[in-house]
């Protein structure tokens, strides 16, 4: 067989951010058909090393080779020349605008919508998307929002593809449909880059993987000669333990009864649709759903933080069998009741963190209200707090007073989540708790989880893995366009019925 060319050469590659080297000599091949995943933990560089290919940043050090020939990569404008095309996990499209206006938006020259619109049919053939080129973005799903992204790099004629992950809100048929795109893009000579932390895809789509470890390369594997266990262990620098615990359910008994809940938006659109199911103590209740299908809505009105409509009931059942209506209660109230919390958005500031006060000052935000003299704050346990979760889950920071907004995302996050896990609730709320963490983050996230289940927690844990979900969760409520289409046990699911679930309610074959 003959050898494949190297379609990218990075030599030496260093990259800085004031103290932090985000890349340091970074040496890596990237070879015209193949797949490379490269993984490595939060922090690791992979983002920004794809960012200087792509003409977001530019290398301090080092040299970037495409097909044979020094490459100088200011802008992206500049990336495209050189045939890179990359797939940003946020997509930039104009929602208002059709799939074809957006694939030729800012595009130069005379070529009319009509021959643009004849381009982009032909490449949908050639590789098999499913693309409406006149559908409007704001009526797409999300893996037809990613298809407009992938076709638009490839109308452009990139044979450098890099995906920042591609996976992450698909349900695994869009993953299946995707990977044989891919799959054909591959044969088709492209070479193609994929970030990621799901580590059984990589194991099903990649030739190779490269792998990133504080900002230096640390090798290279042949994806069908390797191991998930080696990939993380090489990932991490040592051994750890990939297996997730599900302990039994420890007393489950109703905590949260949630009867023909509703909820419509501000511009009219039903949200939740008469949704009824319970939540347990002692148990985790995983929810599954792709994007938007209502899972953030219906936290938000268990947490008092959501309007709901006439008839919706949520009933709070305490340890001597009282019954509180939440629906109208103010959320303050609800948070005193032990109903904590903690949705992780996409730019994870915002949302229960603000960005200007330290690490000290956002743990006391759940806390100042409780204790000490009116007009004072108590400082001493939110300080032991801040030092308890930076030390637990290994969060990376200068220290304490350290603004949050100056830590990487995936520190945020640890931040958010682990205050809300030593709030000590009865009931904890999270959504997308690890949501763009590396795998070790994501077992230490779970571990608390479990933590929480054996203290007799009732944990509602909203995730967009569902191979997490399957391994974590004792009962899945599944959602589909706002309505429950099925609660199925964890440990008895099947991962293709669970999508059929999301996807179309009742999983009508």
């Amino acid at each position: 067989m003959e050898d494949k060319k190297i379609a990218v050469s990075l030599r030496d590659v260093s990259k800085r951010f004031g103290k932090v080297q985000a890349n340091s000599k970074v040496s890596l091949d990237i070879y015209n058909g193949e797949i490379l995943a490269l993984l490595g933990e939060n922090g690791s560089g992979k983002t920004t090393l794809m960012n200087m290919l792509a003409g977001l940043y530019f290398p301090d050090e080092g040299q970037i080779v495409i097909n044979g020939q020094e490459a100088i990569i200011a802008n992206p404008r500049d990336s495209f020349k050189y045939g890179i095309g990359m797939v940003h996990q946020h997509f930039k499209l104009v929602d208002v605008l059709t799939a074809t206006e957006n694939i030729i938006l800012g595009l130069n020259g005379k070529l009319g919508k009509k021959q643009a619109r004849e381009k982009i049919v032909e490449i949908c053939d050639k590789y098999g998307f499913d693309l409406d080129p006149d559908k409007k973005i704001y009526d797409m799903s999300v893996s037809e929002k990613q298809t407009v992204e992938i076709v638009k790099v490839l109308y452009r004629n990139a044979s450098i593809l890099i995906l920042d992950e591609p996976t992450a809100v698909l349900t695994p048929q869009e993953v299946e449909k995707l990977f044989n795109v891919l799959r054909k893009m591959k044969a088709d000579g492209k070479a193609i880059v994929i970030i990621t932390h799901k580590l059984h895809e990589v194991e099903e789509l990649s030739d190779k993987v490269a792998v990133l470890r504080k900002g230096k390369y640390i090798g290279t594997l042949i994806t069908k000669e390797t191991t998930i266990q080696e990939m993380t262990d090489m990932m991490v620098g040592e051994s750890i333990n990939l297996d997730i615990e599900r302990p039994d359910p420890v007393n489950p008994k109703k905590r949260i009864e949630v009867k023909n809940l509703s909820v419509v938006s501000d511009d009219g659109l039903k949200k939740l649709d008469d949704v009824s199911f319970d939540i347990n103590s002692g148990e985790i209740l995983g929810i599954a759903g792709i994007s938007g299908c209502g899972q953030k809505e219906l936290l938000e009105a268990i947490a008092g933080l959501q309007k709901t409509c006439d008839g919706s009931s949520i009933t709070y059942i305490g340890d001597d069998g009282s019954k509180e209506e939440i629906v109208g209660m103010d959320p303050l109230k609800v948070s005193r009741m032990g109903i904590s919390f903690s949705f992780v958005p996409e730019d994870r500031l915002g949302m229960g963190l603000v960005g200007n006060m330290d690490i000290v000052n956002n743990m006391m935000l759940r806390s100042y209200r409780n204790k000490g003299i009116p007009g004072f704050v108590e400082r001493k346990e939110p300080r032991k707090l801040a030092e308890d979760v930076v030390n637990e889950l290994n969060v990376v920071t200068p220290g304490i007073t350290t603004p949050v907004r100056r830590l990487s995302g995936g520190n945020v996050q640890k931040v958010l989540v682990g205050r809300e896990i030593a709030s000590a609730p009865k009931v904890l709320l999270t959504a997308y708790a690890v949501r763009g963490l590396d795998i070790n983050s994501s077992l230490m996230i779970y571990d608390l989880l479990n933590q929480q289940k054996k203290k007799g927690v009732a944990v509602v844990f909203v995730g967009e893995d569902l191979d997490v979900l399957l391994a974590l969760s004792d009962r899945i409520l599944v959602m589909c366009g706002g309505k429950v289409s099925g609660i199925i046990d964890g440990r008895t699911a099947d991962k293709n019925k669970v999508g059929l679930l999301m996807t179309k309610l009742g999983g009508e074959e």
